[in-house]
C-alpha cells in the first residue's frame, strides 16, 4: 500500500503539550477539547494511564519517560503550557477512580521540574470535559 500526502514541512512552536491516556473512547473528547482551546500544534504523549505516570507510576522509569517527553516538547516545540488529561474508568487505574485525585500530584511534580511552563490539568468523563 502507498497513501500519498502532503505535511507542512516548516517547524513549527507547540501551543500545548496533552499528556493523555491512549482509551480510544475519549479520542472525541481530546479532539473537542483541542478545538474549544484554540490549539493549532500541540504535541501529544499518549500513553496508558495518561498523568498517571507523572503521579503514581508502576514503576520510576514511566515517570522518567514521560518528563523527558515533556522536556523535548517544551526544547523542540518551545511549549509553554503542559496540560494533564485523567479519565474515568481509566483501565491504568486497575477500576479504581482515582485518575482525578492524582492530577494534582502530577502537576506538584511537574511544577518542581519545571519552571517556565504553565501546567493545567483536566479530568473527562462519558458526558464533560472540566478543568480541575
Amino acid at each position: 500500500m502507498e497513501i500519498i500526502f502532503e505535511s507542512p514541512k516548516e517547524h513549527y512552536t507547540a501551543d500545548a503539550c496533552i499528556v493523555w491516556c491512549f482509551d480510544d473512547r475519549f479520542s472525541r473528547a481530546l479532539t473537542e477539547f483541542v478545538r474549544v482551546c484554540g490549539f493549532k500544534n500541540f504535541d501529544l504523549v499518549k500513553i496508558a494511564g495518561g498523568a498517571k505516570s507523572l503521579a503514581s507510576p508502576d514503576k520510576e522509569s514511566e515517570r522518567d519517560f514521560v518528563l523527558g517527553q515533556i522536556q523535548k516538547s517544551i526544547k523542540l516545540h518551545h511549549t509553554k503550557l503542559v496540560v494533564l488529561m485523567n479519565h474515568a474508568e481509566c483501565g491504568a487505574y486497575e477500576g479504581k477512580e482515582i485518575g482525578r485525585k492524582d492530577l494534582p500530584k502530577a502537576k506538584k511534580f511537574l511544577q518542581d521540574k519545571l519552571l517556565s511552563v504553565e501546567i493545567k490539568t483536566v479530568f473527562v468523563d462519558f458526558e464533560k470535559i472540566s478543568e480541575t
